[in-house]
């Protein structure tokens, strides 16, 4: 080791010139979110990378991350691009090694192609605006600045020592500035809010919801069995399942919101404020909704309280027919305010069912997450088909001149909810012990109703579970059945039967195209 500090090993420039790197894309991405949080956070070039990845991934592969992830597949996503970016970032470093000018440009060319790549991403989205691309390329700039700047100090010109020699202590100060730097660039970033952030949230917070014309009914007093480890029959608003694309929550300012109802056979076509909606009718109603991504067995459904306007009387407004009465139109077209569409028969959303637009969710305005200021809620068809949230747009169209989001990437167009049922209880985590134990969970079969529940135990005969009262045929129904336990391994299974008389199929089936089918299973061990 030479004086001063100076070091040649290959080994500690090579350690440095990666952190070189790391410490460049570190600043870029600080950079770039805190450019977007002045623009709007959907800019920020992670997300901007997260949603054109999302959709261009097959439909088989995004099944997967949401089995294998669930509701933390967008979290995933987001580690998965950063452990990537910074991979490439310590290649870029590792360049400035090869010679003092020419590698730290191929470095610092390097960060502004991933700029460039941040970019595309933004102006790609269905609802990109110009200024989308500024906070990548401002990034990228960033980086390359960074970048040149340490690598720069990897290679001092110093003509009394060797060419390969550098200062350490010099870098090392120069890589701390910038990474406090880019740190107190980030946290500035976290602590301050968009404007449009600001407003949409001032929006929610001077929102209080109108009584409904027509509130829903008490939840009966039975529909909720009290059983340990059952959960509730209204599922709280933290709880729900979300299921989307959007990797940065839109923020919608209700005061600004408008929705636009037009298309094919609608003679009237309309334009309602978020303050007319409110003006209107509103009705309440307990639904159960469900991802067409859920596994058999799995948590991607819940129940809770709406309260919004009949989407089939605003439809009816409009001059809308459904087929059956002569309309030309077959689907309903949702968009939202990120570009996202979902298609719903039209014959189903006007065949009297509770299709709502909804405005509230157990009793609070919708939360951001959930789609505010407006959702669809739809019982009786899986989400991907009816449940768009963050409302901007209705337009009527036929399912064969057009093919909504979900459709494009394998899907099938029409996607009734089937008749499913879960063993919430036990769960097989722990063994159980001899004796009398409460076998327990939901089944839902939305617009038709639950009938029946039968659990069996080592594919024996089936036993008939206890009902918990209906709350409405739109809802999740819990069951009960008081097993007597005997001493070893057991496979428990649960089928359900709706209000038809069909029962729930037996037949193992994946999410894709539409839906999962089979019985749901546990194995437990007695003792």
């Amino acid at each position: 080791m030479a004086s001063n500090g100076r070091v040649s090993t290959k080994g500690a420039r090579r350690a440095l010139s990666a952190l070189a790197g790391l410490l460049a894309a570190g600043a870029g991405l600080a950079a770039a979110e805190f450019v977007s949080t002045a623009l709007r956070p959907e800019a920020g070039p992670v997300t901007a990378v997260g949603e054109a990845v999302i959709d261009r991934t097959p439909a088989a592969v995004k099944d997967w991350a949401i089995d294998t992830f669930g509701t933390n597949d967008k979290l995933a996503l987001q580690v998965g691009i950063v452990v990537l970016l910074a991979l490439y970032a310590a290649g870029l470093g590792l360049l400035t090694l090869v010679h003092r000018t020419a590698g730290v440009a191929a470095g610092s060319g390097g960060a502004l192609l991933f700029g460039l790549v941040g970019a595309a991403a933004a102006w790609s989205r269905p609802d990109a605006r110009g200024s989308d691309a500024v906070p990548s390329l401002l990034g990228a700039l960033t980086a390359a600045a960074v970048l040149a700047f340490l690598g720069r100090r990897l290679h001092p010109r110093d003509p009394d020592g060797p060419p390969t020699a550098f200062d350490r202590r010099a870098f090392l100060v120069a890589a701390a500035s910038a990474a406090a730097a880019s740190a107190g660039a980030g946290l500035l970033g976290r602590a301050l809010r968009s404007p449009s952030t600001v407003a949409a949230e001032a929006s929610r917070d001077a929102l209080t919801l109108p009584a409904a014309d027509s509130p829903a009914a008490p939840v009966p007093p039975g529909a909720e069995l009290d059983v340990a480890g059952l959960g509730p029959h209204l599922t709280p608003n933290a709880d729900f399942y979300r299921i989307d694309t959007a990797l940065s929550v839109p923020y919608v300012d209700a005061t600004r919101w408008r929705l636009t109802i037009h298309g094919r056979g609608v003679p009237r076509p309309m334009t309602v404020s978020f303050r007319e909606l409110l003006r209107r009718e509103l009705v309440e109603r307990d639904i159960t909704l469900a991802c067409v991504s859920n596994p058999v067995g799995g948590d991607l459904v819940g129940n809770a309280r709406w309260i919004g306007v009949r989407l089939d009387e605003l439809l009816r407004e409009a001059g809308v027919r459904p087929p059956s009465e002569g309309g030309p139109a077959d689907q309903l077209v949702a968009r939202s305010v990120d570009g996202m569409t979902l298609g719903s028969p039209v014959e189903v959303v006007m065949d009297g069912r509770d299709a709502l637009l909804a405005v509230g969710m157990n009793g609070e305005p919708l939360p951001f997450e959930h789609g505010f200021p407006v959702r669809m809620a739809v019982p009786g068809l899986y989400g991907y088909v009816s449940a768009c949230k963050w409302l901007s747009e209705l337009e009527l169209t036929r399912f064969d001149d057009y093919d909504a989001y979900w459709i494009e990437r394998g899907w099938a167009r029409r996607a009734p909810v089937k008749t499913q049922s879960r063993i919430d209880t036990p769960d097989g985590s722990d063994t159980l012990r001899r004796g009398t134990v409460p076998v327990a969970g939901v089944a839902w079969a939305q617009h038709t109703g639950i009938e029946r529940v039968e659990v069996r135990v080592d594919e024996g005969p089936w036993r008939a579970a206890r009902l918990a009262e209906e709350d409405t045929v739109d809802t999740w129904r819990q069951w009960v059945w008081e097993w007597d336990a005997a001493p070893g391994s057991h496979l428990l299974q649960v089928r359900a039967t709706d209000r038809t008389g069909t029962p729930q199929t037996a037949e193992r089936v994946d999410v894709l195209p539409d839906g999962a089918t089979g019985y749901h299973q546990v194995r437990v061990e007695v003792k």
